[in-house]
């Protein structure tokens, strides 16, 4: 028989009892409706990396063991990556602008043996916005490609152009280490790196945008220092992006882009793509950073970035054991997470304009953090961005829409400057 509720302590069971019943009922209706905004919007991540022996038969764009796959992005609805052509720094010498090369062309021919020979069923290649929006329209995953490090073209202009040709539609203009065209934000004193070598951008490196804007490649800043940014974004005839770098007021990190920069960004019309490497989202304690070290020099390597760049050549049996190891330094030190990452959304967001700011992952080049590990997780960015109160139109800004913008706008100032030159 049913009995009411006669004392005070059972009304007050009730009304918690109701009340966790209508959170369950809120957080299920905020997941379903993320789940359905993030299905209609276009995604785009503007960087992911690969090795040099990607779109093999050891390193299989479809389902290798790697953060970014065919399958994950179908199971995430990552619609589309910039695959990075990334060549590191070395001494400037005409041997080594040729091997820069080399390596570039063969990231390049990876890339186009994914989309062009064993999964063009899959996955397409896409060379302007319009094809971005049809291939994804068609069904199909998009691949871009972006080169990380302007040292690839060495001191020849006319390798720009024949990047471009195989789809190159963005150029970081230094990565660690000063190169010919303009400073770096992390110096190498290995190379024989100062603070600065040329106090921004080059007059070589003047040169080069204005070719990458006649072409219609956008100019990446980030990487590159404060000085060459602010170089960069006023030598620009069109929009710049950063292609992963979050804020520094947030995480002081060198790596990162201060309020200055933003808002030089917002006024030269640009966007800048938050990224979720954990050391660029959230300041890691010293304890945590020397347990890491101690781990990755455990596995033979001097660096995250080394390490994650010969991954395809770790054991099994060494991944296992790393992931155990680092489960462990998480329980100690909580790694940064998806809620951490959205917090330089907002701020930028609050900064400078939601037409300013997109997203990118840095996957297998070091990014990741707790919620969005791999391309499969990409939902949980779009849960957050809905759990903090954005709207549909806001969220396909910063997933796609923005981006779209830019390279929209640095397509139509290539067209005019090669306009001006034909009628010349």
């Amino acid at each position: 028989m049913y009995k009411p509720f006669r004392t005070m302590s059972g009304i007050i069971s009730l009304i918690f009892l109701l009340q966790g019943c209508s959170q369950q009922t809120s957080d299920a209706d905020l997941a379903a409706t993320a789940k359905s905004i993030h299905e209609r919007v276009l995604t785009i991540d503007t960087h992911d990396d690969i090795p040099a022996n990607f779109a093999t038969a050891e390193v299989d764009p479809l389902n290798a063991d790697r953060q970014v796959t065919i399958e994950k992005m179908n199971a995430g609805k990552l619609d589309a990556g910039f695959f990075i052509v990334y060549v590191g720094q070395t001494e400037r010498t005409p041997e080594n602008y040729e091997k820069a090369k080399q390596d570039a062309m063969v990231k390049f021919e990876a890339i186009h043996r994914m989309t062009e020979e064993m999964y063009p069923d899959k996955i397409e290649l896409a060379y302007t916005a319009d094809d971005i929006e049809r291939i994804n329209a068609s069904g199909k995953l998009v691949a871009c490609i972006g080169i990380e490090n302007g040292y690839v073209i060495g001191k020849d202009l006319s390798l720009l152009e024949k990047y471009h040709q195989l789809g190159a539609r963005y150029i970081t203009l230094s990565h660690g280490g000063h190169n010919d065209i303009c400073d770096s934000s992390t110096p190498r004193e290995h190379l024989g790196d100062g603070e600065e070598e040329h106090g921004g951008v080059s007059s070589f490196g003047e040169q080069v945008i204005a070719e990458m804007n006649r072409l219609g490649i956008m100019v990446d800043v980030s990487h590159i220092s404060k000085k060459s940014s602010l170089d960069a974004m006023r030598l620009s005839k069109a929009p710049v992006i950063a292609s992963h770098s979050s804020t520094r007021a947030l995480c002081d990190h060198p790596r990162n882009m201060d309020d200055e920069q933003l808002l030089a960004l917002k006024e030269n019309g640009g966007v800048a793509q938050m990224v979720a490497l954990g050391s660029y989202v959230k300041v890691a304690s010293p304890e945590r950073i020397a347990a890491e070290d101690s781990l990755i020099q455990m596995m033979g390597y001097q660096s995250r970035r080394e390490m994650f760049r010969n991954w395809d050549k770790i054991s099994d049996e060494q991944r296992e054991q790393l992931a155990a190891m680092r489960a462990k330094i998480d329980e100690r030190f909580p790694p940064a997470s998806v809620k951490d990452f959205v917090d330089h959304i907002d701020y930028a967001v609050k900064l400078i304009g939601v037409d300013h700011v997109g997203i990118s992952s840095d996957f297998d080049g070091g990014g990741g953090v707790v919620g969005w590990n791999d391309a499969s997780e990409t939902g949980n960015v779009t849960e957050e961005l809905v759990r903090r109160g954005y709207s549909e139109e806001d969220i396909a800004k910063i997933w796609g829409g923005n981006l779209l913008r830019v390279l929209r706008d640095v397509e139509r100032v290539a067209g005019e400057l090669q306009s001006q030159t034909a009628s010349n």
